[in-house]
């Protein structure tokens, strides 16, 4: 072994300490400390809920953050300062920050059935942090770089083939991904165990899962190319595990105290906050309106709304300006940024609208692009709209970029003003019946194949009368 090879290795060696798994026991490599695991979830809080925002009840926020707090005090990290919150998101989703920080999106608490489902997914989501694979998954990401760097700089042959090796590393973290989640679904299970929730209540929210991501028929990727394990898979070793721990499996179900903290959320996404007819965008809280050009895709976040042409080569995006005194100051801004250029600018007012915009030229090292750049000011809001491509496509995309921004204009109709949400209602059977011969007699905005997958029944199943069932009201946008 020559010097330089021994001297690369020793970077490895002196990088890494190990630690004891909390959750586990084991020792394991740890280039991250508890206070940087925290200082890191909580820095990152702020930007999570800017992006997606909470859901506007405090008695739901309360109920979900106590249950996860119990949860929390029942684990092996009880200390840490732990944050459960619920964002407002449509998408069947929950995830953590290491360090505590744990959300779960009113579209997922939708389609939970019971407190003793929602248990078990904070369960799980509490057992990423207590196992700490957050901080591993960082350490391990350090770990790679550095020994690909060393590689590198040992071998020639490891310099040619360093992109595969990169690939490599990305599947085998895939693995180890599967892996955490693995290792999370027990936790999970383990947490609610000592809270005395029905074990079998993990195996329904893999259902769900399997259900909302399109069961496991064809056009899925291989079990190898994906971060988690199928739900199926999840499921059967879940059950295995039920049976080698004694996991019980007649504890706490708590449905109808569940069903009752559902009633009246939004379902769905929340016309509130903007959406599209077509090309056209509509926002109801801020009274405008955009149309993107035909064909284009278009995207709505909170935060920004935008379209991106079918050749992925030109884009126009919509933004708050919050940093701005007037429209021309803040083009004048933009222009006056390194690299950029352009001009003239000239102002517009009319329909309590002031406009100000000019075409630009911004240059890199290797690179170059053109756009139109625009502020607009409109019922005590300043608005930045931005629309670029490449400096070889901006004469095709000019015009369709410029024709968006002059369409930002005032909302005024009361239909589009006043639109309203889907809401979820909880409805009690007065007889017998199924989900189809329901929706027969109380229309409902969705598919009567939607509903039943809130119900976790099929849509010909005989419910019993007295039962409680999700409905929803409004209409689907």
């Amino acid at each position: 072994m020559s010097v330089r090879t021994f001297g690369a290795l020793g970077l490895l060696l002196l990088a890494a300490s190990c630690a004891v798994n909390p959750a586990t026991g084991r020792r394991e490599l740890m280039l991250v400390s508890e206070q940087q695991e925290i200082a890191l979830g909580r820095e990152s809080d702020p930007a999570i809920t800017a992006q997606f925002g909470l859901v506007d009840d405090p008695a739901l926020q309360e109920y979900v953050s106590d249950l996860g707090s119990r949860l929390a005090a029942v684990s092996e990290r009880p200390d840490l300062p732990w944050s459960f919150k619920v964002i407002d998101d449509p998408l069947v989703n929950a995830f953590a920050l290491p360090g505590g920080y744990i959300y779960v999106t009113r579209g997922i608490l939708a389609y939970f059935d019971s407190e003793a489902e929602l248990a078990g997914v904070l369960g799980h989501e509490v057992g990423h942090v207590t196992a700490r694979h957050g901080a591993r998954q960082m350490s391990r990401q350090q770990l790679q770089q550095i020994g690909l760097v060393a590689g590198m700089a040992i071998s020639e042959t490891f310099r040619e083939y360093s992109g595969l090796a990169a690939t490599g590393l990305q599947l085998m973290n895939l693995s180890y991904s599967r892996d955490d989640e693995s290792q999370s679904d027990r936790l999970g299970l383990r947490y609610i165990s000592r809270l005395d929730y029905d074990a079998d209540a993990m195996i329904g929210v893999f259902d769900m899962l399997a259900t909302a991501g399109g069961g496991s028929g064809q056009g899925r990727l291989p079990e190898w190319q994906m971060t988690h394990p199928y739900p199926e898979t999840r499921s059967a070793d879940l059950r295995a595990e039920i049976a080698r721990t004694g996991a019980p499996r007649d504890g706490l179900i708590e449905r109808d105290r569940y069903l009752e903290f559902l009633h009246g959320m939004v379902f769905g996404e929340n016309p509130r906050d903007g959406y599209f007819e077509g090309q056209r965008f509509l926002h109801p809280e801020l009274a405008l309106e955009v149309t993107f050009p035909d064909g284009w895709t278009t995207v709505n976040q909170r935060d920004q709304v935008g379209a991106v042409s079918s050749q992925q080569d030109a884009i126009v995006v919509l933004t708050l300006a919050s940093d701005v005194a007037t429209p021309s100051a803040g083009v004048r801004e933009f222009l006056a940024q390194e690299g950029v250029s352009g001009g003239p600018l000239t102002e517009s007012e009319g329909n309590g609208i002031k406009t100000a915009r000019a075409t630009f030229r911004a240059r890199a090292e290797s690179s170059s692009m053109a756009g139109e750049v625009a502020l607009i000011s409109h019922a005590g809001n300043t608005y930045r709209m931005l629309g670029y491509s490449a400096d070889a496509d901006w004469s095709a995309r000019r015009t369709s970029i410029a024709n968006t921004i002059s369409s930002f204009s005032e909302v005024s109709d009361p239909a589009v003003l006043s639109v309203q949400p889907m809401r979820m209602r909880i409805a009690t059977l007065s007889q017998a019946t199924s989900l189809s011969r329901y929706v027969q007699n109380n229309p409902q905005p969705v598919e009567v194949e939607e509903l039943a997958r809130l119900n976790r029944v099929a849509p010909g199943e005989v419910i019993s009368a007295g039962t409680r069932i999700k409905v929803l009201e409004g209409v689907r946008r």
